[in-house]
């Protein structure tokens, strides 16, 4: 008699809904405090502790599910699916953010951006910036599939590292 497994992809969609929904939350408070700029680490610390506490906690709630085992190819495919899912709502989110709550973002980041490399180049000439400004339009849309793809690697990244401590291979397989 075969088991009832639990599917991975019905965890990946509920813990990556529930990170993207997270994330854009903060992202919202972030917004709202005029912060939505700052790429700081303090800020980039709290986004990887919450995508590893969403990834950490849905594979204890599959090994609970799954009568207690894991593999780590499991763990592999949850930790890819929950951070391909938040991803997915976090580009969303900054689409709608740059398109349409705040048309002029690029722009401003690129002068907030302006302070800080005319401080470390103080031979940079703004022709020299206007240059690199440009090239980054035209290119502005590689962002999204990067977004991504950063996003998956960290998920498999922290995937392994937890599936490495919570991995119990079932007997009968």
């Amino acid at each position: 008699m075969e088991e009832n497994q639990p599917k991975i992809g019905k965890f990946s969609w509920t813990y990556g809904l529930l990170l993207g929904g997270v994330s854009v939350i903060f992202s919202l408070m972030l917004y709202s405090m005029d912060l939505h700029y700052e790429q700081g680490w303090d800020i980039r610390s709290i986004g990887i502790a919450l995508t590893i506490a969403a990834i950490v906690f849905g594979m204890i709630q599959f090994k609970k599910a799954n009568g207690g085992y894991l593999t780590i190819v499991q763990g592999l495919k949850l930790g890819a699916g929950i951070a391909l899912i938040s991803g997915i709502l976090g580009l969303i989110w900054y689409a709608l953010l740059s398109n349409v709550i705040e048309p002029d973002f690029f722009d401003k980041s690129m002068e907030i951006a302006k302070v800080k490399v005319l401080e470390e180049n103080p031979k940079m000439t703004d022709e020299q910036w206007n240059q690199g400004v440009e090239m980054q339009k035209k290119f502005a849309w590689m962002a999204y599939p990067i977004i991504l793809i950063i996003n998956i690697i960290t998920g498999l990244v922290i995937g392994l590292i937890a599936s490495l401590f919570l991995k119990k291979q079932n007997p009968q397989d």
